[in-house]
């Protein structure tokens, strides 16, 4: 009898079930194909080892020149490809840049072959075909079968440690080659110098540094083997001049230290039928010394199912952190994907110990606190962090103690833009870990000495060398005849200077206020009314001729045109809405946004815009235009908010390998769907307020890490039932486009009523 009531009784109180296997719901190969850059190999949560499969070895450059076809290898892995290279430890999720790609590891058979051969021609190097039919993508695991040896590949991680498992189906010699000169984005020049040490016939270590995104990038490993090494070898391919005196040895056979620049090595093993053949790989920031504490605090032993299970409890457990209910499976999938590269990045970057590399290249100890890398803060900002104080606070925290030391080890005295393994590469605009940091402070998840946070936030935003910025300070707005890109600059310092002067006022810095929120006006200086959109202006104050709203590039603009950037002042929705023509001008502004055509000539030139990401000539693929569906709300017509987040929902995303409609960003595109698919969305960070949207599931329960839930419960919900019709806030009804960060963290629930038609429950 219990065994019936027990369900029932969850179900009526809306209590999640503890048994739901929500690994099911996870595609890992979701984003795999085209623009989605993201990787279907093994991660834990926030892990510093990615082990994945790499599909080719496009160059970063041909002939001398950038090679554009490398740009759908920032993941390394294209769906569409038919061969494998091997596996590799590190990777970036769903960027728009890349590096990494480190100690690719190939099992092979027969000839021993070091070279990886061509996709056109795999049997010319130790590469191997493959078939979609033999490849499992799991959160914590990834199996695949290699056709040309006849081995089967399976892969697991812990946090810092890649465990393979290579069974082999035939008698004969086995090779494991390890690759010190596969890398992503690859030139010829990438590798500064790598270093192999066979410390005994099971256990081998080493170092590579690299010179690329991160141009003084060092990462060790330590190796093991499940069987003893029968022999090894190396081959170095560089054009060395001078090669000292080791000619006294036969370095290239079972000599134990190899060093070089562009280095190959290979183990041989006998095998058997069946037989397996495990390696456990550890990386560390540190050492050698640090790579084996890390895989014998982590994975000790071989029990490989054992790892995978304890791969995947550890996604489980954060992935249960929200259990939605939706009649639609391909809604959990896309909601449970969409939650997983969510908690792929940042990720770990410090030794068991708290060990880790600095900016200045000393070693640090973060003594109590998990120190993290890899912030592609101009996309993250937006939602995935404030996702985090949601739902990832102690995480989040730990982020900003990380992106403090940074500040504190930073030549230039400044928070990171975009930054990873303990270097930064200043890739794209603003200075948006001002933003993470504010929406921390603002919301109440700031653990972290707050005036600190807010000096580093000054002394970024006041680094008159950095990206035009002496320009912006002097004059409110960036020549466009000085800088590139420079609206969008101009546009996005403001936004982080409102947010500085968010702080300062809450620290009551009364002085720094007052220059930030002056600063923060300086989106009225590069608004052109006779157009009515945002323009470049030039050194003698006038905008620039030929200017085409609808072109996204020499405009003035990074990856968006002026359609789409016009409309980015989020600190000042009101502000931007009246001197833009007024509510009913506006909002017949964003209806042609979303239904004009744009032609493709206007994107030919910007790797990170297709077709695919695109509704009429909003932008989805990428991250300039998050916040403009919910824009609506602040015209008088929130019922085109819901209208339109719920066709973005169902256009842009969907479960496959073509499931992003743009690069993922590290989370980002994921975050958005996450909190948009729940019903509010941030779309001013740094302020307190989510604006309300549609949601898309039928019931969401979020578990936060104070102990408290925050429910979502949705009446009437379908595809076509996409207005909301009531709000009610813990049984009361709600009469805001917005609810505050405290309604949600305090616990309880929110209700929303849906409906075909549209209405405007605030009256």
């Amino acid at each position: 009898m219990k065994k019936v009531l027990l369900p029932l009784l969850l179900a009526i109180t809306g209590v999640a079930t503890a048994q739901e296997n929500v690994l099911q719901y996870v595609k890992p190969i979701t984003g795999t194909m085209r623009m989605g850059h993201t990787y279907p190999g093994a991660t834990v949560p926030f892990g510093a080892v990615q082990l994945s499969p790499e599909t080719d070895t496009i160059p970063y450059e041909m002939n001398g020149k950038y090679n554009p076809d490398v740009y759908k290898y920032c993941a390394e892995y294209q769906y569409e490809d038919k061969t494998i290279v091997g596996f590799s430890h590190t990777h970036f999720s769903g960027t728009g840049h890349s590096d990494l790609g480190d100690f690719l590891i190939m099992p092979t058979t027969g000839e021993l072959q070091l070279n990886p051969g061509t996709a056109d021609h795999p049997e010319t190097g130790y590469r191997s075909v493959f078939n979609h039919n033999t490849e499992v993508s799991e959160p914590g695991y990834y199996k695949v079968k290699l056709e040309d040896h006849n081995i089967t590949a399976e892969m697991t991680t812990s946090n810092r440690v890649g465990f393979h498992q290579y069974t082999f189906s035939e008698n004969g010699t086995a090779h494991i080659i390890l690759d010190m000169m596969s890398n992503i984005y690859n030139y010829e020049n990438k590798n500064v110098w790598t270093y192999i040490r066979v410390e005994n016939d099971t256990l081998v270590t080493g170092f590579r540094q690299t010179n690329g995104w991160a141009r003084t990038r060092i990462e060790y490993f330590a190796m093991v083997f499940s069987k003893p090494i029968q022999h090894y070898g190396h081959r170095n391919y560089a054009k060395d001049v001078y090669r000292g005196f080791w000619r006294k040895f036969d370095q290239f056979h079972d000599f134990p230290e190899m060093a070089g620049k562009q280095i190959r090595a290979y183990f041989d093993f006998q095998t058997t039928p069946g037989e397996k053949i495990k390696i456990k790989m550890a990386l560390s920031p540190v050492s050698t010394t640090g790579a084996l504490k890390n895989l014998q605090a982590e994975i000790p032993g071989w029990d490989f199912d054992q790892v995978k299970r304890d791969a995947q409890q550890l996604w489980a457990k954060e992935l249960n952190k929200i259990h939605i209910e939706s009649a639609s499976r391909e809604e959990k999938e896309n909601f449970y994907t969409a939650m997983y590269h969510a908690f792929i990045n940042p990720t770990t970057y410090m030794d068991v110990d708290g060990a880790y590399r600095g900016l200045d290249m000393n070693t640090y100890n973060t003594n109590g606190y998990t120190n993290y890398t890899t912030f592609s803060l101009w996309d993250t900002y937006r939602a995935l962090h404030p996702f985090f104080n949601v739902i990832q606070p102690s995480r989040n925290a730990d982020m900003i103690r990380s992106m403090m030391a940074h500040y504190e080890q930073s030549a230039q005295h400044m928070l990171p833009v975009w930054s990873h393994y303990a270097n930064e590469n200043w890739c794209m605009i603003g200075y948006h870990s001002v933003s993470v940091i504010a929406d921390a402070i603002m919301k109440g998840n700031a653990p972290f000495d707050t005036h600190k946070a807010l000096d580093a936030c000054v002394t970024t935003a006041r680094h008159r060398t950095y990206d035009g910025l002496g320009y912006y300070i002097d004059k409110g707005f960036i020549p466009e005849d000085k800088e590139g890109s420079s609206v969008s600059k101009v546009l996005e310092y403001a936004y982080d200077d409102w947010c500085i002067a968010q702080v300062a006022k809450k620290l009551g810095r009364q002085e720094i206020y007052d220059e930030f929120i002056k600063r923060s006006l300086n989106y009225k200086n590069v608004y052109d009314r006779s157009t009515g959109f945002m323009r470049p202006r030039l050194s003698d104050g006038s905008f620039k001729q030929n200017f085409d709203p609808l072109q996204t590039h020499d405009q003035g603009f990074i990856e968006g045109n002026a359609w789409n950037y016009s409309l980015y002042v989020p600190q000042y929705p009101a502000d931007m809405i009246e001197m833009m023509g007024g509510k009913k001008q506006f909002a017949q502004h964003l209806d042609s946004l979303f239904t004009m055509e744009l032609p493709d000539k206007y994107f030919a030139e910007t790797e990170d815009i297709t077709r695919d990401g695109i509704i009429g000539n909003y932008v989805h693929g990428n991250e300039p235009s998050h916040h403009v569906v919910y824009l609506y709300n602040h015209t008088g017509q929130p019922w085109k908010t819901q209208d339109r987040v719920r066709m973005i929902l169902r256009k842009m995303y969907h479960p496959g390998p073509d499931g992003l409609g743009g690069n993922d960003d590290c989370g980002q595109m994921s975050a958005w769907y996450i909190f948009s698919s729940l019903g509010f969305y941030p779309m001013c960070p740094g302020s307190d307020q989510y604006e309300l949207g549609s949601p898309a599931v039928d019931k969401a329960t979020l578990q936060l890490e104070n102990g408290k839930t925050f429910v979502v419960d949705v009446k009437n919900q379908s595809d076509k039932n996409v207005y909301v019709q009531q709000v009610l806030l813990n049984g009361k009804p709600w009469k805001q486009l917005a609810i505050g960060h405290s309604d949600i963290m305090n616990g309880g629930i929110i209700t929303f009523v849906m409906g075909a038609k549209p209405k405007d429950y605030t009256k």
